[in-house]
């Protein structure tokens, strides 16, 4: 649910201009979520939204110039490095195999990474299913994985 509602957040300013949290929620329940103002203020601070200066000096949310969320990325590396067995590609899907139980929570990484390219993720037990979009950015996807999974000398 939190991950579906903060990609809900990003489609939502980067489509229309939201000046106040209260605006967000208004946003976010006509689009069917459940929120509070706590969970807006939580949802805000770890996308890394940030308010910039706009016409008739107002402020509007974006995404910050820091969205690579560093924490998020030492996470996936780490994940990576320990539980990612394979790497395999077909059209626009990469399919991640890890170790038994490995699966959820890498998945999960790459889902809080926030990579644009990544629609979304499927973790089963060792498997994972990574929808990429749009399908020429596959092969870099892949070669990111290739990166982040690669093991220190």
């Amino acid at each position: 649910m939190k991950t579906s509602r903060q990609r809900k957040i990003l489609e939502i300013i980067s489509r229309q201009a939201v000046e106040t949290q209260e605006e967000l929620a208004s946003a976010l329940k006509n689009s069917g979520f459940k929120v509070t103002q706590a969970t807006i203020s939580r949802d805000i601070k770890e996308l890394g939204l940030v308010k910039i200066p706009a016409e008739n000096n107002i402020s509007l949310y974006s995404l910050g110039v820091e969205r690579a969320q560093p924490r998020f990325e030492g996470l996936l590396k780490r994940l990576f490095r320990d539980s990612v067995v394979s790497l395999d590609l077909s059209e626009n899907l990469i399919i991640i195999k890890t170790h038994p139980g490995g699966a959820q929570a890498v998945a999960s990484a790459i889902d809080q990474a926030g990579w644009q390219e990544v629609i979304g993720t499927v973790g089963g037990d060792d498997t994972i299913l990574v929808i990429v979009k749009p399908k020429r950015a596959t092969a870099d996807v892949l070669n990111r994985f290739e990166e982040l999974s690669l093991k220190k000398g």
